[in-house]
């Protein structure tokens, strides 16, 4: 049985992109994510729906649909409900699983207003084969890849919750966190040499991977803890954690 819970994510700061150029990507992403598990290649819009009914199912593929739902998404002010421009667009979507079975994605691009980050994010399932199939170094490498490749991020991460939390409890606001798989855009920095068994390898020619273990990183593992904490440090030495991208 998992007792942790695991998610993918990737983060850039200020990007103004139109509602256009953020369903290419998006459609991009799917389409490359698809092809991870047999479970992310159907999604539907999130939200309630009627006792009984199927959900709204979402054509990633169709690039008009997907920027409906972006522009369905957009901030509006609290009184006179007005869209607020520079918070860029919003889309959530999930694979209609039971709740521990579920994987659920939201994106955030398109916005240009400081601090406001854009961001592509899933909640991957805890529990069930999906869960098992899909919380290995192979598949998760795919996921992570898959947003570095359709978004360009300034980093990345695949972590489990808890090691989250308990990896930096204090971080600064807006820094990098450090996971189980870590990405590095090439504006962020360069990637410094790091302690056995961690792994380093590019994502093309946009940045680079950190892989601290071949098997599953958990948080009850002492050892991955330790890991976690020297890699870090080497990585926060290197600059790369800041949320100010490199000179």
């Amino acid at each position: 049985m998992l007792h942790e819970t695991y998610y993918a994510g990737a983060y850039w700061g200020v990007r103004r992109e139109a509602v256009g150029e953020c369903a290419r990507r998006a459609e991009f992403f799917f389409e490359m994510l698809a092809r991870c598990d047999a479970s992310l290649g159907q999604w539907y819009r999130a939200g309630r729906v009627a006792r009984g009914s199927p959900g709204h199912l979402v054509h990633t593929n169709d690039r008009e649909e997907l920027e409906k739902l972006l522009l369905r998404g957009r901030s509006r002010t609290d009184l006179d409900k007005q869209i607020i421009e520079d918070l860029g667009f919003g889309v959530r979507f999930w694979n209609q699983e039971p709740d521990d079975r579920a994987t659920k994605a939201s994106i955030r691009c398109g916005a240009y207003a400081e601090p406001v980050s854009n961001s592509c994010l899933l909640d991957l399932p805890s529990q069930g084969e999906s869960a098992e199939r899909m919380q290995t170094l192979s598949t998760l490498l795919q996921v992570l890849t898959c947003m570095v490749t359709a978004w360009d991020p300034d980093w990345g991460v695949v972590n489990s919750s808890r090691a989250l939390m308990e990896l930096a409890p204090d971080a600064p606001m807006g820094d990098a966190a450090v996971g189980w798989m870590t990405y590095f855009s090439r504006r962020r920095g360069t990637v410094p040499p790091l302690p056995a068994p961690v792994h380093i390898e590019p994502v093309g020619s946009l940045g680079m991977l950190v892989i601290l273990t071949p098997e599953r990183f958990t948080a009850s593992n002492p050892e991955h803890m330790a890991l976690g904490r020297r890699v870090r440090e080497l990585l926060g030495r290197a600059g790369l954690l800041s949320s100010r991208p490199a000179e």
